[in-house]
């Protein structure tokens, strides 16, 4: 028997679907030849819709996964998967389609919920433009607002104990190693560069312009996202920001099965 929880779900999901055929649609046109495929669930709609194409639009196209799960998903829609690897130091992916777990007002991101950041970040940097896909419930007006698991940060294991450390000194609030669950059986995510994934905890990141920037005990996300990169033993985090890094456009599925988009502001 269906509830009222399982009919919002299903219309989210509706919505999440619809927000992933109008990015497709938008945004592939028919003559790109390289495209990014991001993680996360929305991206599987994203997947649907271009399947939906045809092959008489897709097979001149390759497309380049952020992981093993998006690599999956274009092989079984019978889509040409590329490797980053092979791509030609003077050729550019034209469009990645990716999801987040958070988007703030200026469309920076937290991303790395499913442990892909790093690769994610590749891809996203060797695009012309990144759309990003998500439901309502991944906007907020400051990052750290909505997820509160912390900002997925990918580090050499042997440096877990010395990040743990510098982490906690800049402010971050109990951060963790993540596990798989259940947390008890205490084995540790691995990801597919064989790094360890820590969740920082921080308070609501502050935008540029915000009265309290840069005050004692806050960060902006372009500063903390610097410090971070500063610590000996991190590989990448999951703060996607600035102009390489921002999505151009976010197509948002919402609770009552409808989208909406939003544009980057022209800097």
């Amino acid at each position: 028997m269906s509830t009222a929880a399982d009919s919002a779900a299903a219309l989210v999901e509706q919505a999440k679907k619809a927000a992933a055929f109008q990015a497709v649609q938008e945004h592939l046109l028919p003559t790109y030849k390289h495209i990014g495929i991001g993680s996360g669930s929305t991206v599987v709609y994203v997947v649907e819709a271009i399947a939906a194409l045809g092959p008489a639009v897709t097979n001149g196209m390759r497309f380049y996964s952020t992981g093993e799960q998006s690599a999956t998903l274009i092989t079984s829609a019978d889509l040409k998967l590329g490797f980053m690897r092979r791509l030609g130091s003077d050729v550019s992916l034209d469009v990645c389609f990716d999801g987040a777990d958070e988007v703030d007002e200026d469309l920076n991101l937290i991303k790395g919920g499913g442990a892909c950041l790093w690769q994610e970040k590749i891809v996203v940097a060797n695009a012309n433009k990144f759309i990003c896909v998500v439901d309502y419930r991944k906007i907020a007006p400051r990052l750290g607002t909505a997820w509160k698991q912390g900002i997925p940060i990918e580090v050499n294991p042997e440096a877990v104990p010395r990040v743990l450390r510098e982490l906690k000194a800049i402010g971050a609030i109990n951060p963790v190693v993540r596990s798989y669950e259940p947390a008890w059986r205490q084995v540790k995510v691995v990801t597919d560069n064989h790094q360890a994934i820590i969740d920082a905890p921080f308070p609501p990141l502050l935008l540029d312009r915000d009265p309290q920037a840069n005050t004692p005990g806050t960060w902006t996300v372009d500063a903390l996202a610097a410090r971070l990169k500063e610590i000996v033993g991190v590989a990448e985090i999951g703060l996607f920001y600035g102009k390489v890094q921002k999505p151009v456009a976010v197509y948002i599925g919402l609770a009552d099965g409808t989208t909406k988009s939003l544009k980057l502001a022209a800097a």
